[in-house]
């Protein structure tokens, strides 16, 4: 009896083995058939073989026991090609994710037999379709869903809600439509839920809410959904929401949502609420003081009037508060200052009036301050200034008096802007201005401000914007504004300063000069921006003269002598003067010889300037001035510190850009030295060429290629920030890999390495068919590597041919790598850096220079904390506009290039300068990326750079 015992349990035993090893070789089965399906460009799954056992295959993980597959997790894995329905064989597969890849298609109906699934994430891929009604036949068990990022259409299905157990539903940026399913009431575990910008409509799913008790985030932004009663009240919704004990963030941004906000706005445990770009009119209520664990709340563009509620400051824990653009009126709550953690706060375009409250100034995490466009009045309260980390304060257009604070001192690091302009101030300009080092730009104009211009304004170097204009300033204004070499805007305009002007001011970088309606006098100076200011610059100063000026030709003062002492002197040196003459010109006879030959010895010895070789046209400076109309200003293309720009024809109609050096700085002449030693030994369609050049002791001028199309600033921001660009995502790409291309000749294969050190979008210009061209090589660096040729990456050693340019800036704020701050000598991975700042720039439409980024790299942190899986939050407006209009397929082709353009973009700006790839990468993977935008579907990504998604994750 036992050995029959025995004998079966010998044989179930086996019968179980034997179980076991055919269901593993059916999922081993069901993995290689998968990958037989896609295409695997990275090789991903290069150990999905026969011979290796199906649990070590490359991200796939089995049970404890090693029986059956358990998970699969492909995300970032670059594959592409449809879902295998051969996937349903796994039958035990409880986690299944496939996002950030390229898959295409519809969801397989025949995965609705994965019965044991808990994890399903197809989030950014190309997948198009409805969602199968069928994949939640058998949903009993799943708990995520994440297929945002694709572009299903449809309604969403009703099945969904007979997945009782789910917890997270993601379908944000996709193309659904209809009402949310009346099943979702079913789903009492959700968690999450993301259905953002769709097209979804209907009420605010109020009776959903109620049913949700574990919610936590809940995102309806930029659909078409309406509050209650007509788009009227919105009572019932967030009545709703208290059912909800752990709700953290709600976001309801632009959905056009009307009513005013109710008393059950205010939920304790709301860490995050965004209302804004709304139709909700009427007060703030009380209530809102009952957020205790709000860190930001966003209402601004909306219709709310009534004053700001003093139970505000009760959110202790609020980090940031936009109220802006609405109507709201009285005093700001003098109880704000109990909020010890806020760190930004927007109340500008409102009509709040009364004094700014000086507690404020107890605000010690405060960075933003926007008090802008009020109705304030009283004086700026001196404690005000004891918030020393502000980076941005507005306190512009209001009703202020009195005088500026002395204690403006504290804010030495505030580093965007300061601005009071438009109020009644009085006094003199405080001198603690000068202690503001780091500030870029200020603004006290249209107030009552007296006094002189203190010399000590020289000490805030980094500033490039000065507006002091329409106050009663007087004096002179002082020789140290020379020394603001980053000054680029200074308007001191409609004030009473006399006296002559500064020839410092030729020294700067300035490209707007405004001194019009002062008491100036003396002759205009020459050079710098006085060589390309007009009449403008000068109106109102009837006793200036000059070029610039009202009266060109300067009087010269007459002087009558009619006393004998002055006829005896002149007498004497009339005779002597003679006599002298005579001495000197029988010596100069005899050494008439000598001075010939030394004047040919000089002219041999004297180093010549930089020659244009035989085959570029002579022009002289008539023919220059003819071909401009006399350098008219009607002609007049573009404004820079190293001159003008002016168009010009041929006489063979030849359009031609005439760039004029300013020569009254020692750097523009050597600017101009340095750009003809690069511009004649460079060649490439992506660089611009010279026609020719005109050098004479007084007059440098550089003849160039007339561009129809401008700069890629002026194309990028054509009026203002808000104007559309007009560039469309394959224009910006292939602009993208022109300057590549450019650059990559530049450092690797021009007959002499060049470092441009000075790339940015107003140095690439556009020409008729709109291809790219890189110029302005007026501070590059011409370098050579010391034994070796011209092909390396950047490495060994290298020396400078020449020093022309050896004390110029090596760039342009914002656009300037890190590493130069530290006194790093220049190198090609500094214009590496650069060109990473202009694509992002390319893609976000940001200036690096814009709030608060203040340079490159923090153009680049914002994008990386910005970027992920919400391309919304930094890509420019109007390229996601176009992609709307355009259809499912090529909408994700879209996102795919923007995708990559803002890794490439990430990459080429990491701080140390070794984690940065070459030019030559970045145009081989930019290429490729033009190739995949015209169709070419076999294109693959990160075989030269190696990035993927993942990279945004990394710091």
């Amino acid at each position: 009896m036992a050995y029959i015992r025995l004998f079966f349990i010998i044989l179930l035993l086996r019968l179980v083995s034997a179980y076991q090893h055919h269901s593993l070789l059916q999922d081993k089965a069901a993995l290689l058939a998968f990958k037989k399906s896609v295409l695997d460009p990275t090789s991903a799954l290069a150990n999905w073989k026969d011979d290796v056992h199906v649990c070590n295959f490359t991200r796939i993980k089995c049970n404890e026991q090693h029986h059956r597959v358990m998970e699969i997790d492909l995300s970032s894995s670059q594959l592409v090609g449809k879902i295998s329905p051969f996937i349903s064989n796994l039958t035990r597969l409880r986690r299944l994710k496939l996002n950030e890849n390229q898959f295409y298609g519809t969801i397989p109906p025949e995965l609705s037999s994965l019965r044991y699934l808990i994890v399903f994430i197809v989030m950014d891929n190309n997948l198009t379709g409805t969602l199968p009604p069928s994949f939640f036949s058998n949903c009993s068990n799943l708990k995520v869903i994440d297929a945002s990022l694709n572009y299903f259409t449809g309604q969403i299905p009703e099945q969904i809600g007979d997945c009782a157990t789910l917890w997270s539903l993601n379908l944000y940026n996709n193309n659904f439509t209809g009402q949310l399913p009346a099943s979702f009431t079913n789903i009492t575990s959700l968690s999450s839920l993301d259905v953002g910008y769709n097209f979804l409509s209907g009420e605010l799913p109020s009776d959903m809410v109620r049913n949700w008790p574990n919610l936590t985030n809940l995102y309806l932004s930029y659909n078409n959904m309406s509050s209650h009663g007509n788009n009227t009240n919105l009572y019932p919704f967030f009545a709703a929401l208290r059912n909800c004990t752990d709700l953290k963030e709600v976001a309801l941004d632009g959905m056009g949502l009307g009513g005013t906000l109710p008393s059950s706005i205010a939920h304790p445990s709301l860490k995050f609420l965004d209302l804004q770009a709304n139709h909700i009119f009427g007060p703030i209520p009380r209530e809102i003081g009952n957020l205790s664990n709000i860190t930001e709340l966003s209402l601004t563009s909306n219709l709310l009037n009534g004053a700001i509620p003093e139970e505000i400051s009760l959110l202790s824990m609020l980090e940031r508060l936009f109220l802006s653009h609405n109507f709201f009126s009285g005093r700001i709550p003098v109880t704000l200052s109990k909020l010890k953690h806020l760190g930004l706060v927007d109340l500008a375009n409102n009509k709040l009036s009364g004094e700014i409250p000086g507690s404020l100034g107890d605000l010690g995490q405060l960075s933003y301050l926007f008090l802008n466009n009020n109705l304030l009045s009283g004086s700026i309260p001196s404690k005000l200034l004891n918030c020393e980390n502000l980076y941005k304060l507005d306190l512009s257009y209001n009703q202020l008096i009195g005088r500026i604070p002395p204690q403006i001192a504290e804010l030495r690091e505030i580093r965007i802007f300061i601005n009071l302009s438009h109020n009644h101030l009085q006094g003199p300009l405080p001198i603690e201005l000068s202690k503001l080092a780091n500030v870029l730009e200020m603004d006290l104009s249209s107030n009552n401000l007296n006094g002189n211009i203190f010399p000590q304004i020289s000490s805030c170097i980094a500033v490039t914007t000065i507006n002091f204009s329409h106050n009663s300033l007087q004096g002179l204004l002082p020789d140290s504004l020379g020394d603001l070499r980053n000054l680029q805007v200074f308007d001191v305009s409609s004030n009473n300063i006399s006296g002559n002007i500064p020839m410092s001011l030729s020294k700067t970088n300035l490209t707007l000069l405004n001194l019009s309606f002062n008491n100036f006098n003396g002759m205009i100076p020459s050079g710098g921006i006085f060589d390309s200011a007009t009449n403008v610059s000068f109106l109102g100063n009837p006793k200036l003269c000059g070029v610039a000026s009202s009266n060109p030709i300067c009087p010269h003062k007459k002087h009558w002598f009619r006393s004998r002492v002055f006829l005896i002197i002149f007498i004497i040196v009339i005779v002597v003067s003679v006599l002298l003459s005579t001495v000197c010109c029988m010596i100069g006879i005899r050494r008439i010889k000598l001075v010939v030959s030394s004047r040919k010895t000089e002219r041999s010895r004297k180093i010549a300037a930089p020659k244009i070789t035989q085959n570029f046209p002579r022009l002289t400076y008539k023919e220059l001035s003819d071909a401009t109309g006399g350098f008219d200003e009607h002609k007049l293309i573009g404004i820079g510190s190293y001159g003008r720009v002016y168009k010009g024809f041929l006489p063979d109609e030849t359009s031609i850009a005439v760039k004029v050096l300013h020569l009254q700085s020692g750097n523009s002449i050597k600017s101009f030295n340095r750009e003809c030693q690069v511009l004649k030994r460079i060649r490439h369609r992506n660089l611009i060429r010279i026609i020719t050049a005109c050098s004479l002791p007084d007059f440098k001028a550089l003849v160039l290629p007339y561009m129809a199309n401008g700069s890629l600033d002026s194309r990028l921001y054509p009026h203002s920030e808000s104007g559309s660009s007009g560039l469309t995502l394959t224009q910006r790409v292939s602009i993208c890999s022109d300057i590549a291309e450019g650059m990559a000749y530049l450092h690797h294969h021009s007959p002499v390495r060049v470092i441009h050190c000075d790339l940015k979008p107003s140095n690439v210009l556009l020409n008729d068919d709109m291809t790219a061209l890189v110029s302005d090589f007026g501070i590059a660096r011409l370098l050579m590597t010391v034994g070796a040729g011209n092909g390396g990456g950047g490495g060994g050693a290298i020396e400078n041919m020449g020093n022309s340019t050896a004390n110029m800036l090596t760039g342009s704020i914002g656009y300037i790598a890190p590493e130069y701050g530290f006194g790093s000598n220049t190198s090609i991975r500094g214009d590496v850096y650069s060109f990473g700042v202009v694509v992002l720039e390319m893609v976000t439409r940001k200036r690096p220079t814009d709030d608060m980024f203040v340079g490159g790299l923090n153009l680049q942190k914002w994008v990386k904390n910005h970027y992920h899986g919400r391309l919304e939050k930094v890509v420019d407006s109007c390229l996601i506009r176009a992609s709307r209009d355009q259809s499912a397929e090529v909408r994700r082709m879209w996102e795919v290039a923007i995708g990559e353009l803002i890794e490439l973009g990430i990459l080429c700006t990491q701080e140390t300068p070794s984690n940065r790839p070459t030019m030559l990468d970045a145009a081989d993977d930019l290429d490729r990326l033009k190739r995949y935008l015209s169709g070419d579907t076999t294109v693959t990504f990160a075989s030269s750079l190696g990035f993927s998604s993942s990279t945004l994750s990394n710091g």
